[in-house]
């Protein structure tokens, strides 16, 4: 039997998360190796919006299925741009890990607790934004590098506290290192937070088929919903957006539950909006929500619907369309 070659990342986190995906494939009786690739986002201690935001850290494993080096690959699906890609297809969506934020702060202390001027590190403008919109007079200072990096810079006293996902810290057995969960009442996550994306070559039918095995259908339909938000409002990764869509009980059938906030990253706009809409059309739910958004003021955010001549080109073929095959 030739084995499948999964390409990741090589960061401890991202081998953690696609020796899951493998071992589950083995579990169903498929031989798996691991390709480690080296991504730009890997290569650069340079803040993201420097380096290109969205994309970074899956451009390098994209053009290794293109060229037919791996089968496959697993990628964090916050990472993935939200334009389609015709040659390839996401082809499984596994189960959600937790979406939520986590504090990670000195002395124990919770995002409350911290004394205005503490020193709270994170790489997101996402979070940035909504940090300052709390209003607790915080100094939000840029921080790079992997979760272990990040732990460091609290334990030597670089910052106060740093601001992680917690899928991240689950994964790698590091969750006692948080010092509060963070609803999201107060941080929205990122789109796509805490789930994988199982990404092949589109015309490789055998493996897709295959690859559906680990799929959640609830999972793939509440990060369709979330980023044909950022779709629509033209934002990527870096952009400080959050929203969360989440399957809910309905009056007569479950249906999507969609949070979204847009802000400005010193705090001074702050847009929070939500709504509900059919399961069966999640993108559907994400462009309404988007539109709201932008009527009530969020294409005034410089990071959100830039103009035309920095916007780059689209085809309406790629650009428009997140079919349940394909997600981008």
């Amino acid at each position: 039997m030739t084995a499948l070659r999964l390409g990741t990342r090589r960061s401890r986190l991202a081998l953690t998360q696609s020796g899951t995906v493998a071992d589950t494939l083995r579990a169903l009786g498929h031989e798996v190796e691991t390709v480690e690739i080296v991504t730009e986002g890997d290569r650069s201690t340079a803040a993201l919006d420097q380096i290109g935001g969205t994309g970074v850290f899956a451009s390098a494993l994209r053009t290794a299925l293109r060229e037919k080096q791996i089968d496959f690959a697993v990628h964090s699906l916050k990472d993935l741009p939200t334009a389609a890609e015709s040659d390839l297809t996401i082809a499984a969506v596994p189960v959600r890990e937790d979406v939520r934020d986590v504090l990670v702060a000195r002395d124990g202390l919770t995002l409350g607790e911290l004394p205005r001027g503490a020193r709270v590190g994170t790489g997101s403008p996402r979070r940035e934004a909504q940090l300052h919109a709390l209003g607790l007079g915080l100094d939000v200072v840029p921080v790079r590098g992997n979760v272990e990096t990040r732990l460091r810079l609290v334990e030597s006293g670089a910052v106060d506290a740093v601001v992680l996902a917690r899928a991240g810290l689950l994964r790698l057995g590091l969750s006692d290192a948080a010092t509060e969960v963070l609803d999201p009442i107060q941080i929205l996550p990122a789109a796509g937070q805490g789930a994988l994306a199982v990404e092949c070559r589109a015309d490789d039918a055998d493996l897709r088929s295959l690859l559906l095995a680990l799929e959640d259908a609830d999972t793939r339909a509440c990060v369709r919903a979330e980023r044909a938000v950022l779709r629509e409002l033209e934002a990527g990764c870096i952009a400080p957006v959050g929203v969360l869509a989440e399957v809910v009980e309905g009056f007569d059938a479950a249906e999507l539950s969609i949070r979204a906030f847009v802000g400005a990253r010193d705090g001074s706009l702050e847009l929070r909006r939500s709504l509900t809409g059919d399961l069966g059309d999640p993108e559907g739910a994400g462009i309404r929500l988007a539109r709201l958004l932008i009527d009530d003021g969020a294409d005034v955010v410089r990071e959100v619907r830039p103009a035309p001549s920095h916007r780059p080109s689209e085809s309406p073929s790629t650009a428009q369309t997140d079919t349940p095959e394909t997600l981008q």
